[in-house]
């Protein structure tokens, strides 16, 4: 085992505090949860945890500190008598519940070797405050320590969510592996590669059930486009509403809205309906923009002697001569 406080990265100097904190950003960092295509990261939380163990023990550290111990809590030498350990004191990992005043839960030399992670005493609260006391690797009480077991691997699925559905945040199904059919709700501020996550939905463990991973993909639409939280759409027009303005039918993913086209409306403007687009993050929503293009028929004969005999005197593209 590494020096701990090399894994902790704090001087040897280091105040209490300062050590919880260090412990504190790995256990964040290197958490499974956050970390599941990472297995360096569960050996660096384990290190970490390790770590903590011995130097929040203050009768541990001041051991290790005078060359008594080593990292992994063993006595550096065990037979000269003076580390006050029993020889059933000494395991494969970290935990209170020992059968001596060391604290070393036992191991391979105490009767059998453990499949288990205990964690430090001190992590314990820790743990409870960063991730609401769910261990990371499933949890167990053992004797007077807190021992976890490896909960099952995380399972990962994929859906595909309708364009509306995704604006409407309407809700979704899953289907997972052993056929059981889920409902989840679509968060606020949905994109596409957003995961949802389904505690407890994963593969079997002996610390109980991973997690089923849900990652979003939001399909294209015939009609909207995403930008930002916005949607946007282009609507056309008749020559005769855009000249003569007048009320038009608009779809929007919250269904169709009467909107009022003003006289003289030009090719390329565009409007904005507020509050039609993608839900925020603050709960807030994106609005729905929408581009006129007028459409004119490519035969039309009534329209055709209306423009030979109209006379528009003016000069549209002065500014584009040199």
């Amino acid at each position: 085992m590494r020096d701990p406080y090399t894994v902790l990265g704090v001087s040897r100097n280091a105040s209490d505090a300062e050590i919880k904190k260090a412990f504190r950003t790995l256990a964040k960092a290197n958490h499974p949860d956050t970390n599941a295509n990472n297995p360096k990261a569960a050996d660096r939380f384990k290190e970490a945890n390790a770590a903590y163990e011995l130097l929040s023990d203050k009768a541990k550290r001041a051991q290790y500190d005078r060359g008594e111990i080593g990292p992994d809590g063993q006595p550096n030498n065990p037979f000269a008598g003076g580390g006050g350990y029993s020889s059933g004191d000494f395991g494969s990992g970290f935990g209170r519940g020992g059968s001596g005043g060391g604290g070393f839960a036992g191991g391979a030399g105490a009767g059998g070797s453990r499949a288990g992670f205990d964690f430090a005493q001190g992590a314990d609260d820790l743990f409870a405050e960063l991730f609401g006391g769910r261990s990371p690797f499933g949890t167990g009480r053992s004797g007077g320590g807190f021992r976890t077991e490896v909960r099952g691997p995380d399972v990962a699925y994929r859906l595909t969510v309708p364009f509306v559905e995704a604006v409407r945040l309407g809700p979704q199904r899953v289907t997972l592996k052993n056929g059981q059919v889920i409902e989840i709700k679509l968060p606020a501020g949905l994109e596409s590669g957003k995961q949802v996550r389904l505690t407890g939905k994963g593969e079997p463990g002996p610390g109980g059930p991973g997690d089923a991973i849900v990652t979003i993909e939001i399909a294209s639409h015939r009609l909207f486009t995403r930008d930002g939280d916005d949607i946007r759409l282009t609507l056309p027009l008749r020559l005769d509403e855009a000249v003569l303005g007048g009320k038009v039918r608009v779809p929007t993913p919250d269904g169709e809205v009467a909107f009022a086209v003003p006289p003289g409306t030009t090719s390329g403007k565009m409007f904005r309906l507020k509050g039609r687009g993608f839900h925020r993050i603050d709960s807030a929503r994106g609005d729905m923009l929408v581009t006129v293009m007028i459409d004119i028929p490519a035969d039309h004969a009534q329209l055709k002697a209306f423009a030979e005999d109209y006379i528009d005197g003016r000069d549209l593209r002065a500014a584009f001569e040199a």
